[in-house]
């Protein structure tokens, strides 16, 4: 019975192990993910930092440019042009999104009829948030959430009647509410800095190595908010390997 145990106790491990490690480097199944990520020869603009090892193409990477692109029909003008200072956040946004391979440890099941998965609470740099927030507070807009309430009848987004076009600063009055509820809480404001190994940087000079593959690996290993399939995976262990007596 001892070896038995200590056989299931192993197991256990491996298929702990193995789960943490099914997080890191992979792609979203979501509207223009690639399957796994690989190399791109080119990739545009603010995009490029990821074009050793991206899960975006070149033409996504494009997309992420353009004030109201194919990839979504979203129009970032939608209550006056945008300041250009704020539009490169929101590229930057949209890179790091379509094009990270080191969001696996945040990674969530959706049932949307555009994509399987998303991302939630991934742990942002506080200076990453701050200076979005910062370059976009005079900019303006009717909603709060950018996921959701828009006027769609036009195939792209237009602000819903009623609704009032004010500047970020009045909808988003700290940093940590832009960053955690324009997308949904698909990123968490956090008081962890750049280079220390605790965030996700939408910005990095690639000559210096991508710092989000430790903050991956890190968050796979010690939980947190992160992995929620890894965990469920640990939850059904224990009457998995049960069975097996």
């Amino acid at each position: 019975m001892a070896a038995r145990w200590a056989v299931l106790g192993l197991l256990a491990a491996c298929v702990a192990n193995a789960a943490k490690e099914s997080v890191l480097n992979v792609c979203m199944d979501a509207k223009h993910h690639k399957t796994k990520p690989g190399p791109e020869g080119a990739l545009h603009g603010q995009c490029a930092p990821w074009k050793d090892h991206a899960c975006c193409t070149a033409e996504t990477s494009t997309g992420a440019h353009q004030d109201q692109s194919y990839l979504y029909n979203f129009n970032w003008n939608h209550c006056g042009v945008m300041p250009e200072k704020c539009k490169q956040h929101f590229i930057q946004d949209t890179c790091l999104y379509e094009c990270s391979p080191n969001l696996g440890p945040w990674i969530d099941q959706v049932d949307n009829s555009w994509r399987r998965e998303r991302i939630l609470n991934v742990p942002l740099c506080k200076e990453d948030c701050d200076l979005w927030w910062e370059a976009c507070k005079d900019a303006v807009t009717c909603r709060e959430n950018w996921h959701k309430g828009w006027n769609w009848t036009t195939g792209t987004n237009r602000c819903p009647r009623g609704s009032i076009c004010q500047p970020f600063k009045y909808v988003f009055p700290r940093p940590a509410d832009l960053c955690e509820k324009i997308w949904s809480n698909s990123y968490k404001y956090t008081t962890e800095h750049q280079g220390g190994g605790r965030c996700i940087q939408m910005w990095f000079d690639p000559a210096n190595g991508n710092p989000n593959v430790a903050v991956a690996k890190y968050y796979a290993q010690n939980g947190g908010d992160a992995s929620p399939a890894p965990r469920a995976v640990l939850l059904l262990l224990p009457a998995a390997l049960l069975s097996l007596l």
